[in-house]
This record gives C-alpha cells, structure tokens and sequence, in this order.
C-alpha cells in the first residue's frame, strides 16, 4: 500500500509541474493581461530642414514642409481599432507614415505594415495582409496615440495600398486602412 502512495504521490507531483509548464508558456504566449495595459504615444509630426536651393521662381513653387500624400482611416479587424493613418512627404524628399488617434488594444507583437492587400471588412480581412508583398515599419510604439513610422528610402511606395495594425504572433490584423491618395 505504501508503495501505491509513492507511486501517486509521484505522478501528482509530476502532472502539476507539468500544468505549471504549460500555464508558463501560456501566459509567455497569449501574454493577456496585455489587453488592460494601454501605451500611449503623443510623437509630433517629423520635420526636416530643406536642402538649400537656389534662389529664383523654381525655388518659391517647391513645398516647403510636410505633405500628406495619402491617408485613410482605420477599420477593425481581430480589436477594435480606429484611428486615421498618414503617408506623409517631408522637406527633404523622405516619407513617413504616421498613426494619428489611434486607439486598438495592446498585444504581443504588433507591427506597422505597408502592404499590398486590399482592406476588407470582419473576419475576411483578418489574415490578409502577409499573402502577398508587405514592408514592416517597425513594432507598434503604442496602441494609442499619435505616432510616426519612418519609411525607408528604397521602397517604392507605388507597391503598397493598405497599412495594418499586424500581430506577428498569431498572423492577424488588428486593424488596417487603405490609403488613398490627396488631392
């Protein structure tokens, strides 16, 4: 009888170290309680210094701060996410996009993408976005707020027509826009 006590005694320690493992690993992977921690970024809109030119009419007709180029406003995919999203063309030639309003949930692993998917609205366009061609901006700086996203200078922005909201660990949207271009 002694014996089948050692026995069991074993086997429920084993399985609840085994539950606290999995639990772990749970909690590392859903990482919840993300989803009462919000981060908000208040990032003014970048401006650069334009290279000098030379003076004369070519010169006055040139723009001289930022100019948004295209823009669209945010839908909810997986979260409930709003907020408008800017293509943005500095001084100096470069781009950035920029999230204005932004309010989503928070959550492991979201990433800033310029994609060439279309925005669709619930469950359709939640999986979306990585099928075809997409360039991360980054990791999300926040899941409320005003923030900016630089642009690196070899992507043709010609290739790309929506922004997600992307969960790079469970391959879903958050949230996107289509960007249409400004008159």
């Amino acid at each position: 009888m002694a014996a089948g006590a050692g026995r069991r005694g074993r086997i429920v320690i084993g399985s609840l170290i085994a539950a606290a493992v999995v639990l772990g690993a749970g909690l590392y992977w859903f990482q919840p309680w993300k989803l009462w921690q919000d981060e908000t970024v208040r990032e003014a809109l970048p401006t650069t210094s334009a290279a000098p030119s030379a003076p004369g009419p070519a010169s006055s007709a040139a723009p001289t701060g930022p100019q948004t180029v295209a823009q669209g406003t945010l839908i909810s995919h997986e979260h409930t996410t709003t907020g408008t999203v800017k293509l943005v063309r500095l001084a100096d030639g470069s781009h950035t996009l920029r999230l204005e309003n932004l309010d989503t949930s928070s959550g492991p692993d979201l990433r800033v993408w310029l994609t060439d998917a279309p925005v669709k609205e619930g469950e359709a366009g939640w999986s979306v976005f990585d099928d075809g061609k997409y360039v991360s901006l980054g990791k999300l700086k926040g899941n409320k707020g005003d923030q900016n996203y630089e642009i690196p200078a070899d992507v043709n922005l010609a290739d790309y027509s929506s922004v997600t909201i992307w969960c790079d660990r469970f391959d879903v949207s958050f949230g996107a826009a289509a960007l249409k271009a400004t008159a």
